[in-house]
C-alpha cells in the first residue's frame, strides 16, 4: 500500500513470495520444514560437540560457533517470513524492520569473519601441525570467536546507521520477505548515492577481507598437501577442508551477487530469489555439509547414541 508523499512511514509492507492463494500453504510448509531442519541440525550439532570430548578441538569449537550463528541467523528471519506467508497484511513496524536488519547484517558479517577463522585453523593444522595446539589454544580460540562476533555487530551498527539516515516517505512496500539493505535503499525517497557507495565499501571490505584470508590459507594448504608423500595423508587433509570450501562457496557466492554487483544490474526479483538461499537454505545446509562429509562427526554421533542407549538399559 503506497503512502502519500511527505507522509512519514511508520511501518513497512512486504510483498513476499506470491499473492496466489493456492501457493501459500505449499510455500509455508516448505519453509517451515526447512526451518525445523535448520533448528534441529544446528542445535543438534552444538549438543553433539559439547557432549563428545573427542570433538573438543579448535576446529569443532569454530563449527559449534557457526552452528549457533546459523540458528540465530535463521531465527531472525524465518518466523516473521512464515507469519507473513499466511497473513493478508504482511507488515512490520519501522523500528522492527531496522532491528531485523541490524541482526541480519551483524550475524552475516560475523559468519564471513568466522569462515576466515576456520580457514586459518585448517592452515595451522595442516601447515604447522607441531605448533597447532600452542597456536590454537582454547583461550585464543575464544578470543578469536569473540572478536568475530564483536566485529560483526560493530559493522552492523555502521550499515544500520547509514540506512537509518535516509528518509522513507513515498512508499512503504518492500519487494522482499525481510528487511534487507538493497530493497530499503531502493525504497528511500532520499538521495542514496553516498549511502550506496559507503555500504558497498563496508560490505566489500567485510567480504573480500575474509575471502582473502580464506584464499591465502588454502593456497598454503594446497602447496603443503601437494608436497606430502603419503596419498592417505593428502586424502585426509583434503577431506577436512572440502566441507568448509563447499559452505564458503555457497555463502560468499550469494552474498557477493547481492551486495557487490553494480546498482545498474540490480533486480529486486533476482535479489529476492538469491536471498532465499542465504536466508533459509544455507543455515540448513551447513550442519548437513559438515556432518554428512565428516567421519569424526558420524563416529561421535554413534558414540553418543550408544552411550545413551546403554544408560537407558541400565
Amino acid at each position: 500500500m503506497p503512502v502519500e508523499n511527505n507522509t512519514v512511514v511508520s511501518e513497512f509492507i512486504f510483498l513476499g513470495f506470491t499473492d496466489q492463494l493456492e501457493l501459500k500453504i505449499p510455500i509455508f510448509m516448505l519453509f517451515l520444514l526447512i526451518y525445523i531442519v535448520t533448528v534441529v541440525g544446528n542445535l543438534g550439532m552444538i549438543v553433539l560437540i559439547r557432549m563428545d570430548p573427542q570433538l573438543h578441538t579448535p576446529m569443532y569449537f569454530f563449527l559449534c560457533s557457526l552452528a549457533l550463528l546459523d540458528f540465530c541467523y535463521s531465527s531472525n528471519i524465518t518466523p516473521k517470513a512464515l507469519e507473513n506467508v499466511m497473513s493478508e497484511r504482511k507488515t512490520i513496524s519501522f523500528v522492527g524492520c531496522f532491528i531485523q536488519m541490524y541482526f541480519f547484517v551483524a550475524l552475516a558479517s560475523t559468519e564471513f569473519i568466522l569462515f576466515g577463522l576456520m580457514a586459518y585453523d585448517r592452515y595451522v593444522a595442516i601447515c604447522n601441525p607441531l605448533l597447532y595446539t600452542s597456536i590454537m589454544s582454547h583461550i585464543r580460540c575464544i578470543k578469536m570467536a569473540g572478536g568475530a562476533f564483536t566485529a560483526g555487530f560493530l559493522n552492523s551498527i555502521i550499515h544500520t546507521t547509514l540506512v537509518g539516515t535516509l528518509s522513507f516517505c513515498q512508499s512503504n512496500e518492500i519487494n522482499h520477505f525481510f528487511c534487507e539493505i538493497p530493497p530499503l535503499l531502493k525504497l528511500s525517497c532520499s538521495d542514496t548515492s553516498v549511502t550506496e557507495a559507503l555500504v558497498f565499501i563496508c560490505a566489500g571490505t567485510d567480504m573480500l577481507g575474509s575471502l582473502l584470508i580464506i584464499l591465502s590459507s588454502y593456497t598454503y594448504i594446497l602447496l603443503t598437501v601437494l608436497q606430502m608423500n603419503s596419498a592417505e595423508g593428502r586424502r585426509k587433509a583434503f577431506s577436512t577442508c572440502i566441507s568448509h570450501l563447499i559452505a564458503v562457496t555457497i555463502f560468499y557466492g550469494t552474498g557477493i551477487f547481492v551486495y557487490l554487483q553494480p546498482r545498474s544490474n540490480y533486480s529486486e526479483d533476482q535479489n529476492k530469489v538469491v536471498s532465499v538461499f542465504y536466508a533459509f537454505v544455507i543455515p540448513m545446509l551447513n550442519p548437513l555439509i559438515y556432518s554428512l562429509r565428516n567421519k569424526e562427526v558420524k563416529a561421535a554421533l554413534k558414540r553418543v547414541m550408544n552411550k545413551n542407549t546403554f544408560a537407558h538399559f541400565l
